[in-house]
């Protein structure tokens, strides 16, 4: 029987999975919002408009579900793009509890202007990591999501 050894503070650094993703998903974010600052956007808010463009209108809870991010702060990130009006977020119709985010014809704009930086970006980490390592990541990080966490119940 193979014994697992427990992490001694010495070797906790690199044993630690929240920290080696949190390190890399900083410096990748810290890049990704560089290259996107010459049209006022960060990663997340392109992200977000993204998501819009994509699947249209939806509730907070269904954007903040497909992007794996807590309402609460979802709601944070989201006036910003309110205020500059690339977002609205109205209550529905259907729920008066719910609250429903569509992109705006500005937002869709200031994301198209922001895709070529995002695609510029996104060629560059490839080309330095390689596009197959580049993809295996990206799978590996989408079953991280399956590990049967449930971070955001209340």
């Amino acid at each position: 029987m193979e014994e697992t050894m427990t992490p001694t503070p010495a070797n906790l650094d690199d044993a630690c999975n929240n920290l080696a993703l949190r390190k890399a998903a900083r410096y990748l974010g810290a890049t990704y919002d560089k290259a996107l600052a010459p049209v006022g956007l960060r990663a997340t808010q392109f992200s977000i408009l993204q998501k819009l463009n994509a699947h249209g209108e939806m509730t907070i809870t269904s954007l903040a579900d497909m992007i794996a991010m807590d309402r609460t702060t979802l709601a944070s990130n989201l006036k910003p793009l309110a205020r500059e009006g690339l977002v609205t977020v109205e209550p529905s119709a259907a729920d008066r509890r719910a609250r429903i985010v569509t992109i705006t014809a500005d937002g869709l704009s200031r994301m198209k202007a922001a895709l070529p930086l995002w695609k510029a970006v996104q060629a560059r980490f490839e080309e330095s990591f390689g596009a197959d390592d580049a993809a295996r990541l990206r799978a590996s990080l989408g079953t991280v999501l399956d590990t049967g966490f449930d971070p955001w119940a209340e």
